[in-house]
């Protein structure tokens, strides 16, 4: 390995995915309680639009982050399955 590729720290890395992890599923289970109690047209008509699009935002900045994450491991398995 060479000096210009920083290996991460694979430990903090670790720790960081975990507590990410119990932040997202606070956020799903949080969306979800919303989701059982209001319609989305309620959500739409009565929700501050701002607070609205910012969560918009958010799921979409996740998704996007969490598609590329998916492509890279179906890449890695799709290289180790052909070994």
């Amino acid at each position: 390995m060479s000096d210009a590729v920083k290996r991460p720290d694979v430990n903090r890395l670790r720790a960081d995915l975990a507590a990410a992890a119990v932040e997202m599923l606070s956020a799903h289970c949080a969306a979800d309680r919303v989701r059982l109690q209001y319609s989305p047209q309620d959500i739409v008509s009565f929700g501050e639009r701002h607070a609205l699009k910012r969560a918009i935002a958010s799921a979409e900045a996740l998704y996007n982050f969490f598609s590329q994450i998916e492509a890279q491991i179906q890449h890695q398995e799709g290289t180790n399955s052909q070994k």
